[in-house]
């Protein structure tokens, strides 16, 4: 499938699939989407505790890249686990502009987190461990594991499969108690399905160029 970096809104890049006519982020701005729905609707939940976190996408590696940036201002342990079934490779994931955009003094950091081996986990810092897993979202066994998950999938509209109750049903199993999922997404259909899955779900204000997000909790 053909594949092109274009720049979004805000200055920041993106790899763009024609084909399907989806992007991996927001054509509305990748860095200020990725800060709205997963640091300020997520992470920021936590208040500096240790934490877990799951990706349901690692792509370009922009949520990692600041969620790690977010831990290192408070010196904050995370262990920080991206699934990704198609990884993009090293050379595609440089021609990305996040370090530029956001601290070009931690290129070095977003440089390690693509070169980093797969399938292990990786010390980025002395507060932050990445182990990405090659590995379709339907195939997720852990058990109450994480505290936070990006869910970070392509959209419904060209990947409904993912944004199944099926899905969603291993997202609340894989999250530790009150653990908490966010996701840019809001369709009805998938506020039923992580319903029926067992969360709890709020509709929040989205990132720009989309009016609302889902933010879900395994409330027990």
């Amino acid at each position: 499938m053909k594949r092109e970096i274009i720049q979004t809104n805000d200055g920041s890049t993106t790899i763009h699939l024609p084909e399907w006519n989806e992007s991996y982020h927001s054509k509305h701005g990748a860095i200020q989407e990725a800060y709205h729905v997963f640091i300020k609707n997520g992470f920021s939940l936590f208040g500096g505790k240790p934490i877990a976190v799951l990706e349901i996408g690692f792509g370009t590696g922009l949520n990692c890249f600041i969620t790690y940036l977010e831990s290192k201002k408070n010196k904050q342990q995370i262990d920080y686990v991206g699934l990704e079934a198609y990884p993009v490779d090293l050379e595609e994931a440089m021609q990305m502009n996040y370090p530029e955009e956001i601290d070009a003094d931690e290129t070095v950091i977003f440089k390690q987190m693509h070169e980093c081996l797969w399938e292990q986990k990786n010390t980025i810092s002395e507060n932050f461990t990445l182990t990405k897993r090659k590995q379709f979202f339907q195939d997720i066994e852990n058990v109450a594991t994480f505290d936070l998950i990006y869910f970070d999938a392509f959209g419904f509209r060209v990947q409904p499969e993912l944004w199944s109750e099926e899905i969603f049903v291993a997202m609340f199993k894989a999250l530790k108690p009150n653990g908490v999922l966010v996701t840019y997404a809001c369709r009805t259909s998938i506020k039923k399905a992580m319903l029926s899955a067992g969360f709890s779900v709020e509709k929040l204000p989205g990132a720009p160029g989309k009016r609302e997000m889902l933010r879900a909790t395994k409330a027990l």
